[in-house]
Parts: C-alpha cells; structure tokens; sequence
C-alpha cells in the first residue's frame, strides 16, 4: 500500500490526528512516510499547517503540501476569493506518484470531505483516489450523526469502484454515550467496511513521545498497529 488517502466524512472529525497515528506507526515499523495536504485552507503563511503537526506528533515524515490559501473555505472556493489557481486531482495524484518512488507510505490528506471541491470543475478528493487506484481510508466521529454521513461517503467510494480500506473514528470519547457504543457495531455495517480503529479524544494534545508510543494501539493490524476491534466492541459494548 503506497499510497493511503485519508479523506473524512466532514469537517472536524479528527482527520489530521489520524494520519499521524497512521504515520507514527509506519514510522515506528521502519518504513519511509511522506504525508501530502493536497489544499490547506485557513492558515497564514507563516503559520503551521496539518502537514505541519502530523510532522510535530508523528516524527520525521517527508511533508508536502500543493497550496494554500488564507480563508477556511472548501479548497474551490478559497482559491477563487484567494484569485488563485486552484489544485486539481491530477497534480495530486502526480505530486502523490513522485513521492511514493522514494518512500515506503505516502499518506495524502483531504480538505473536508470525499467531494469536497478542489476546482471550479468539480474536482474532487475522489478523482485523484481513482487517478491514483489508491485505497481511501474514512475517518468519521464517534458519536449521533456518523452514520448517516460514512454511509453515504460508503456508497459514494462503491459507485467509483474505489478501495475502501475501512473506518476509523477519529476521536472516541472518554466517556462514550449510547449512540457512541452502538456505532461500533453500526458503522461496519452501513459502511459494508471493516473498523479500522479508534483514536482517542484529546490524543493531538498528548506530547509527541506519548503520541507515538500510543498510536500503534489505536489503530487495527490492516494499518500496522495492533488495536483488536472485536476486543474493543466488548469491552465499551452498550
């Protein structure tokens, strides 16, 4: 696997941590990583980006990011109002491919959701997925609401044909409420997609050495970690 893209099911749903506990952990094992932020909105430009902190929490990534523009906007957007030239799906993927003939892991981080637009053709996270023929990862919120929105990101990736690798919450409670517990048996159902961990609340403020030593327990074998599923759905069952 290359090349993973991390999309989410929207906003805020802990998308940025997540790559780097998938990047801690590649680390951790020895391969070579590279994490690309294919658009950061919302941040000056002298002001850390995603890439920039999955570096700060992961370790030595190589970091990559293809443009950024100062409002927090989907990416079409805030490069019209930026009167800038937007980042299309096949200078992702190029930007991708070249990364990945010198890395073991190239991590390729969204703006929002699957079908956020990149341009004002419509180009989305999608398509570079499908230029790519790379697996997407969806990171989605513990709790009321995420199934809804990862089941239709579910069928959105089916529709394309594109490898869905799995779900992984990306920010799971301290105390979980009922909806929280029963999604964990929920979202690989609606998904039709294996659950591929669970990250917990607040990990983004651990210091990095406690980041790194724990991110191999929040995430399952089939992302290089060692975080059982089944076991986990046991022991926070409703």
């Amino acid at each position: 696997m290359p090349v993973l893209v991390i999309t989410g099911t929207g906003t805020e749903v802990g998308k940025t941590v997540t790559t780097a506990a998938v990047a801690a952990t590649a680390l951790a094992a020895g391969r070579t990583v590279a994490v690309l932020k294919a658009a950061q909105t919302g941040v000056g430009p002298d002001e850390a980006g995603d890439a920039d902190e999955v570096a700060r929490l992961a370790g030595a990534v190589t970091k990559a990011e293809l443009a950024r523009y100062p409002e927090p906007l989907a990416p079409a957007t805030a490069a019209r109002r930026a009167a800038r030239e937007p980042v299309r799906p096949r200078e992702i993927a190029k930007a991708a491919a070249e990364l990945a003939a010198g890395h073991d892991l190239v991590l390729v981080e969204g703006a929002g959701g699957l079908l956020v637009r990149f341009d004002d053709e419509g180009g989305t996270l999608a398509d570079a997925a499908e230029l790519l023929r790379a697996p997407v990862l969806v990171v989605a919120p513990a709790g009321l609401g995420t199934l809804n929105t990862t089941e239709l990101t579910a069928r959105e990736l089916c529709r394309r044909g594109l490898d869905f690798a799995g779900v992984v919450i990306g920010s799971w409670p301290d105390s979980p409420d009922l909806a929280s517990r029963c999604n964990l048996a929920d979202l690989p159902e609606v998904s039709g997609a294996p659950l591929l961990g669970a990250v917990p609340a607040g990990a983004g403020g651990l210091p990095p050495a406690d980041f790194r030593a724990g991110a191999p327990g929040w995430l399952a074998p089939e992302l290089g970690g060692t975080w059982d599923a089944a076991a986990f759905g046991v022991r926070e069952a409703p």
